[in-house]
């Protein structure tokens, strides 16, 4: 880890260290992480911040929890079943918080792109890209006017719909390590999308990540799909 990245990682945990405390008093969140009131105190006012180790674990044990709790809480279905999760993905400063835990919980490849599908990944991509230092790309359902060149995927789905994405081909190289990310995972249709489109470019899966996973067809198509780890923080049945 170099100097960057810790700084970075001390910052994210004061950040969930502040978000803990919104609603705990410093003894209750001293009890819930087994960390001294006294230093919590000094932590979230900014006096002082936690040693890398400190900080590893603040985010990925109690960052996870808490992030985990606040998407459940956020998340709204209709009578049908369809998800509303419109308070997550237009909430930026929630999103950044996911980059260090997701990269702290999971074990995924450092990615030299984050790929996701436009619209509602492109916040979550670039919280992780900007955690990791990559390029942000996203396939789109139609082609830019001024691009010549395209990956181009295409699906026929259940419903008998067929979809076709469209990604530049200069927004990944051969060989670039991409880590395929989306807001949500119901059917896994559009991530398998993704998955054809970095193995035509050439290039290989660091792994897949999503918020929210409607049921487990979505992940489990994902991971036929590649040997890299396939990862959501919050499963919905």
């Amino acid at each position: 880890m170099n100097r960057a990245e810790k700084a970075t990682l001390q910052l994210r945990a004061l950040d969930v260290l502040r978000s803990l405390k919104e609603t705990r008093t410093y003894d209750e969140l001293a009890a819930d992480t087994g960390l001294p009131a006294g230093d919590l105190n000094r932590y979230v006012n900014g006096h002082v911040l936690p040693g890398a180790k400190r900080a590893r674990r603040i985010v990925a044990e109690f960052g996870r929890e808490a992030i985990e709790t606040e998407l459940a809480d956020r998340v709204e279905r209709d009578p049908d079943g369809y998800v509303d999760n419109s308070a997550i993905v237009f909430d930026q400063p929630f999103l950044d918080l996911v980059g260090p835990i997701a990269a702290e919980a999971f074990d995924f490849e450092r990615p030299e792109v984050v790929l996701t599908a436009a619209t509602d990944g492109i916040t979550l991509a670039a919280s992780l890209a900007d955690h990791y230092g990559a390029r942000c790309a996203y396939a789109k359902k139609s082609k830019e006017t001024a691009v010549e060149e395209f990956i181009e995927a295409r699906n026929r789905l259940e419903s008998g719909i067929e979809i076709t994405y469209y990604l530049p081909a200069s927004a990944i190289s051969s060989g670039d390590a991409v880590l395929v990310v989306d807001d949500l995972i119901r059917s896994g249709e559009t991530q398998e999308l993704l998955l054809d489109m970095v193995e035509t470019a050439g290039a290989r899966v660091a792994g897949v990540f999503t918020l929210i996973s409607v049921g487990a067809d979505g992940i489990e198509r994902a991971s036929d799909h590649t040997d890299a780890p396939v990862e959501t923080l919050v499963e919905l049945t």
